[in-house]
C-alpha cells in the first residue's frame, strides 16, 4: 500500500492511498484447460448434469454439486451473440478498452451460459441485443482471460459466415433460445483443429498446461481521516502521540476512534502519551510479498503505550525477532525531525530499553 502526502482542509486530513498486489492462483485441471485453451486462441466451456454448457468452465456441477473433470469440457465457437449489455462512458485503467465501450453478456455459439467480457464498438447506438460480435484475440496470449482483448460487432455482411441472421429478422432466431451449433468433444477443436488421442504426439497444451495464474489487483481511493484521527496526524507531526480517553469508563484510546466502543459516548478528552511501553502481543512475519520493505524475519506488535488502554501496531527492530517477547519494553525511534509529516511512519519503529519485562498481570486485561 502507498500514500501520497495527505491534504489538510483545516478539519480533516485526506490522502490518496492505493492498494496494489498480485493475486496469483492456482488453476486446477479444468479451468487450467480453459486457461490453455485461450493461450491457443480456442475457447471451451463444460457440459453440467443439466446439460447446459458453462463458459468459463465450472469445477463443480451446479445441480448435483459433484465435482466436474476434463473429460466433461466441449470447444465452443469464439463468436456468438450480445444477452445483455451495459455502456461505460468513462474507462477506468486497467479496463479491457481504454475508450468507452460495453461490458457485456455473450452466449457464444456451443455454450448456453454467458460469458461476461468487454464489446468495443462505436457507441451504444450500434449495440443490440442479439447481435453477433466476435472475438478479437491478442497478438501475444498468455492462457489469461485477457487473451482476448475484446468482442467487437460482426457487420451485416459477414453474418452468414457465423450462421447468424439479424436479430428480428423473419426466420431469426431469439436472442437467448438455447445452445447453437452444439460442439461436442468428438468433434474437436473449432476452427479445424485436430484433437488429440492415442497415439499421437502431445499437443502443446498437453505438454506445457496453464497451471496457474497471477491477475494484478489495484486499488485508488482517497482516505479521509476523521477529525479526532486527523488530531493524531497532526500531532505525529509535531512528535507527539495524541489520544483520547473515554468520559465514562475513562480508558484511553491511541489512535483515537471518536467514540469509546464500550460505552458509546464521545471521547473529547485529549490526551497526550508517552512514546514508550510494552509489548503486549506480537507476530514474526516470514512471508515475503509484494511491496514488502523489511526482508523477513521481521516483528510486528501491538505496543501498550504507557497510560494507554489499547495497543498500537507498529514494528519491533533493534533486537532478533525470535528474541521479541511479550512484556518486553520498547521505545519510538523517530524519524529525523526535518523529515516528519502527518503519519505513523515518522515512527521508523520501536526497540528495546533493555529494562527488565514488564509482569504479564500488569497487562493481561489488555490483550
Amino acid at each position: 500500500m502507498t500514500a501520497a502526502p495527505a491534504t489538510d482542509s483545516g478539519r480533516v486530513l485526506s490522502a490518496p492511498l492505493r492498494v496494489a498486489f498480485d493475486y496469483t492462483r492456482s488453476t486446477g485441471p479444468v479451468l487450467g484447460a480453459f486457461m490453455t485453451g485461450l493461450r491457443e486462441r480456442r475457447v471451451v466451456g463444460i457440459r453440467t448434469s443439466d446439460d447446459r454448457v458453462v463458459v468459463p468452465p465450472v469445477e463443480f456441477d451446479p445441480v448435483t454439486y459433484a465435482p466436474l473433470s476434463t473429460d466433461d469440457l466441449v470447444p465452443v465457437a469464439d463468436h456468438g451473440t450480445v444477452v445483455t449489455w451495459t455502456w461505460v462512458s468513462e474507462p477506468v485503467a486497467g479496463q479491457p478498452v481504454a475508450e468507452p465501450f460495453a461490458f457485456a453478456l455473450i452466449t457464444l455459439d456451443g455454450a448456453t451460459a454467458p460469458l461476461l467480457h468487454a464489446v468495443k464498438a462505436s457507441g451504444p447506438s450500434a449495440l443490440t441485443t442479439g447481435m453477433t460480435v466476435r472475438a478479437v484475440w491478442s497478438d501475444t496470449p498468455q492462457g489469461h482471460i485477457t487473451d482476448i482483448r475484446f468482442f467487437e460487432p460482426v457487420a451485416a455482411a459477414g453474418r452468414e459466415r457465423y450462421g447468424a441472421t439479424e436479430p428480428g429478422a423473419e426466420g431469426a432466431a431469439p436472442a437467448v433460445d438455447g445452445p447453437g451449433p452444439r460442439a461436442t468433444k468428438e468433434r474437436g477443436w473449432l476452427d479445424g483443429a485436430t484433437p488429440s488421442g492415442a497415439g499421437n504426439a502431445p499437443t502443446a497444451s498437453e505438454s506445457d498446461p496453464v497451471t496457474g495464474i497471477v491477475t494484478p489487483v489495484e486499488l485508488d481511493y482517497v482516505y479521509e481521516a476523521s477529525p479526532e484521527e486527523s488530531a493524531f496526524f497532526r500531532g505525529l507531526a509535531e512528535g507527539r502521540i495524541l489520544g483520547q480517553r473515554c468520559p465514562a469508563c475513562q480508558k484511553v484510546y491511541v489512535p483515537p476512534r471518536g467514540a469509546c466502543p464500550v460505552d458509546g459516548v464521545p471521547t473529547t478528552d485529549e490526551v497526550e502519551l508517552p512514546d514508550h511501553g510494552i509489548v503486549t502481543t506480537y507476530c514474526v512475519v516470514n512471508v515475503p510479498f509484494l511491496g514488502q520493505k523489511i526482508t523477513p524475519p521481521y516483528v510486528s506488535a501491538y505496543v501498550l503505550l504507557e497510560g494507554a488502554d489499547i495497543g498500537f501496531l507498529h514494528l519491533i527492530q533493534g533486537v532478533a525477532a525470535d528474541e521479541v517477547r511479550m512484556g518486553m519494553r520498547v521505545k519510538a525511534v523517530w524519524k529525523p525531525r526535518e523529515e516528519w509529516g502527518t503519519t505513523v511512519e515518522n515512527i521508523l519503529h520501536f526497540e528495546p530499553t533493555g529494562e527488565p519485562d514488564a509482569d504479564f498481570e500488569s497487562f493481561r486485561a489488555h490483550l
